[in-house]
């Protein structure tokens, strides 16, 4: 399962992409699952087309695909689609050439504002508790003075 940083990441990556697979009117056929696995084995990221005369939309063919090939679903826009999964044999190529199984998805740059919000309200909590501690202490230092002073006026 991708998370939707990876899947955003993969999108990106497939606006660039030729659409290699086409599905016609006979729909997902053991033919097109074995041109996308040999492809998803080739590539990793393939972007397929549903033509008009087909009687699945896009989104019902993604799925069969995916669900066929152990693939997953990247994109579906308009009569295109997308699909992944990991290759094992670009992942052993990619080991041997000394390259990362995948690049990291940038965390991205922290939004200042937010931060400032955060460290804010982190600061309040803290003064919070300090004023908090300071009034419990308070309360309980006068109530062993009140006990006190009732001990001294029994003992008189």
């Amino acid at each position: 399962m991708l998370t939707s940083k990876e899947r955003a990441e993969l999108r990106a990556q497939a606006n660039t992409l030729e659409t290699t697979l086409m599905v016609g009117k006979s729909g997902v056929t053991d033919a097109v699952i074995a041109e996308a696995e040999t492809q998803l084995e080739a590539r990793e990221l393939v972007k397929g087309k549903v033509l008009e005369g087909a009687m699945m939309t896009p989104r019902e063919v993604c799925d069969e695909l995916c669900q066929a090939t152990g693939a997953d679903g990247v994109a579906v826009i308009g009569t295109k689609f997308v699909i992944y999964r990991l290759s094992e044999k670009l992942q052993q190529q990619r080991n041997q050439t000394g390259r990362a199984k995948r690049k990291e998805t940038p965390a991205g740059k922290a939004n200042p504002v937010r931060k400032g919000a955060q460290a804010r309200r982190q600061a309040a909590k803290k003064v919070r508790e300090q004023r908090n501690e300071y009034f419990r202490q308070m309360a309980i230092d006068r109530a062993i003075e009140r006990e006190r002073e009732r001990q001294l006026r029994n003992s008189d």
